[in-house]
């Protein structure tokens, strides 16, 4: 049992969203017109793919790192100061070098979608800087958790 406050959560509400993440705008995350500054939509999917993995148990390989590859973001209403958003998250595809996450951030006010996206994560050797394959034991809590949506 641990006393650290729940910064993520299990969830059914969207499927096939499984997991989710709460973040507030906060004033420093705004541009000019007031507005969520795009590029501030990454930290937000961050914090929801760690809390992500802290669930899962953490994602660790020794000796090896995942580094981003991709990421593509879509926008699709503005977000404003103090609003909070849901930040959806899930393994979309799990191929042998990469993961690939589907991310997808809610208003929670009014339920409304916010911003997509779509990262890429691979899996690289610390000391050669080269794509290695996933281990079995790092798989395995992605699969029991993400379940049939799971693309491998």
């Amino acid at each position: 049992m641990t006393d650290e406050p729940e910064l993520g959560r299990v969830t059914h509400r969207r499927a096939p969203f499984g997991y989710s993440a709460l973040t507030r705008v906060w004033f420093s995350d705004t541009d000019a017109q007031g507005v969520v500054y795009y590029g501030r939509y990454l930290p937000y999917f961050d914090h929801a793919r760690t809390e992500y993995h802290r669930h899962l148990g953490r994602l660790s390989v020794e000796g090896a790192e995942f580094v981003m590859r991709a990421s593509s973001v879509e926008y699709h209403a503005p977000a404003r100061f103090d609003d909070l958003l849901e930040c959806f998250i899930r393994i979309e595809r799990l191929g042998r070098t990469s993961v690939t996450y589907e991310c997808a951030a809610h208003r929670v006010a009014d339920d409304e979608l916010m911003v997509t996206a779509r990262q890429t994560v691979v899996l690289v050797d610390m000391a050669t800087r080269r794509p290695v394959a996933i281990p079995e034991d790092a798989r395995a809590p992605i699969r029991a958790f993400e379940g049939g949506a799971l693309v491998e």
